[in-house]
């Protein structure tokens, strides 16, 4: 499979392009900033320099051509209100817009967690981010595309145990980021994990026999 990542040089992008060149898949990770370029070619991507922001559709879409999937990771990070709304708001929708144009089906989108760190104080800026995240996926699900949604819960740096929970509903928890990036490795592989949202969060179930699962029981929804 060839992939194209938005956010390859990110926390799950970098760890995501590692599995999947592992495994064959030749992998294009777009960057922005020249010192990006030597984190996704140490990942085993080949590096693409593009701007979420400042791209047109039609860019991105010039770039997504010849892929068979999209994998979009980005995000604004905290860097303010406004770069949320750019990055996770309109540029997922750029983005979704150009692998329609460029005929792309297959988009893989990292969400968030519905219940992400309610146990703290709100903020205005995070209340924005939260919005912003679900209206990328109401605009992603609204598109013919051939989408997946993965929410995974808090995001950790600590080592992956390559065991998880996930499902179309679960218990709000951690997970490591390696966790995420092998879960979407092989959803991302799945062809039945077609048009769900999967929340995700560490577990007991190893990643393969989770994917498996879900595919399973997913299957039906897609024929009825």
């Amino acid at each position: 499979m060839k992939v194209f990542q938005i956010g390859a040089a990110g926390g799950v992008g970098r760890r995501l392009a590692e599995l999947l060149t592992a495994r064959g898949d030749e992998v294009s990770g777009m960057h922005r900033s020249p010192e990006q370029a030597d984190t996704v070619r140490a990942s085993g991507a080949t590096p693409v320099t593009g701007d979420l922001i400042e791209d047109s559709a039609e860019e991105l879409a010039a770039k997504f051509a010849g892929h068979d999937a999209v994998v979009f990771s980005a995000g604004a990070h905290g860097t303010g209100m406004d770069k949320t709304t750019l990055i996770d708001g309109r540029g997922l929708e750029k983005a979704a817009d150009a692998a329609v144009r460029a005929g792309v089906r297959r988009f893989v989108l990292v969400s968030v967690f519905p219940d992400a760190l309610r146990d703290q104080a709100p903020s205005e800026g995070f209340e924005h981010y939260m919005k912003v995240k679900k209206t990328a996926d109401v605009y992603l699900t609204s598109t013919g595309l051939d989408w997946l949604i993965v929410r995974p819960g808090t995001l950790l740096d600590e080592p992956g145990t390559g065991r998880v929970t996930a499902g179309w509903a679960v218990e709000y928890g951690d997970v490591p980021r390696d966790n995420v990036a092998a879960f979407i490795d092989a959803a991302l592989h799945e062809p039945a994990l077609s048009r769900v949202i999967v929340e995700l969060t560490s577990g007991d179930t190893p990643v393969a026999d989770t994917v498996a699962q879900l595919a399973t029981s997913a299957t039906p929804r897609r024929t009825a």
